[in-house]
C-alpha cells in the first residue's frame, strides 16, 4: 500500500509541476495575454473593470505572485497543496483493492509454482500498464512511469516475500 500511494503522490505532485510549468511559461511568453485574462477573471467574480485592473497589475508585478495568482484562480490550485485526502483515500482503496486481488487470481484457480509464475506475470503487467497510463496525467515518458512504477512494485512484492520467508510463509507447494 505505501508503494502504490508513493507512485499516486508523486503523479500528482509532477502532474502539478507541468500545470505549473505551462503557467510559467505563458506568462514569460504572453504577460499582457495572462493580464487580460486575470481582469476577466476577477471581472467575472464580480468585481468593477478598474478595480480589476488594478489588482491583476498588482498581482502580475512580481513573478511569483503572478504564478501563484493564476495558479489559484485561473487552474484552481495551490502550489503549496498537495492534493485532496478524501479523494486520495477513495481512489487508494479502490485501487489497493484491485492490486491485491490480481496477485491472487492465479491462486483461485491453481496451486503451486504455475500459479506464483502465472502472479508474477499478472502483476508485472498490470504494474506496467499503471505505469504507462500514469504518464498520460503526468507528462513523463510511458516508458520511464512504467518501469518506474514495476520497479517499485517487484520491490514491495520482494519486501513482502522477504517477509513471508523470515517467518516461514513461502513455501510453494
Amino acid at each position: 500500500m505505501a508503494a502504490g500511494e508513493y507512485i499516486s503522490m508523486r503523479a500528482q505532485g509532477e502532474l502539478l509541476e507541468r500545470e505549473l510549468e505551462f503557467e510559467r511559461q505563458e506568462l514569460h511568453r504572453r504577460p499582457e495575454g495572462e493580464f487580460r485574462e486575470l481582469v476577466k477573471i476577477y471581472e467575472s467574480q464580480g468585481i468593477s473593470p478598474h478595480l480589476a485592473t488594478q489588482v491583476a497589475r498588482e498581482m502580475m508585478a512580481d513573478p511569483k505572485t503572478a504564478l501563484a495568482t493564476h495558479a489559484r484562480e485561473e487552474l484552481g490550485i495551490r502550489p503549496e497543496s498537495l492534493g485532496k485526502p478524501l479523494q486520495a483515500a477513495a481512489a487508494s482503496f479502490v485501487t489497493f483493492s484491485i492490486g491485491a486481488l490480481l496477485p491472487l487470481l492465479p491462486f483461485l484457480f491453481g496451486r503451486g509454482t504455475n500459479a506464483v509464475l502465472a502472479s508474477i506475470v499478472i502483476t508485472a503487467v498490470a504494474a506496467l500498464v499503471v505505469g504507462a497510463a500514469l504518464s498520460i496525467f503526468t507528462g513523463r515518458s510511458w516508458w520511464y512511469s512504467a518501469l518506474r512504477q514495476l520497479a517499485i512494485c517487484a520491490a514491495a512484492g520482494a519486501v513482502t516475500y522477504g517477509v513471508g520467508a523470515a517467518i516461514g510463509l513461502s513455501g510453494v507447494t
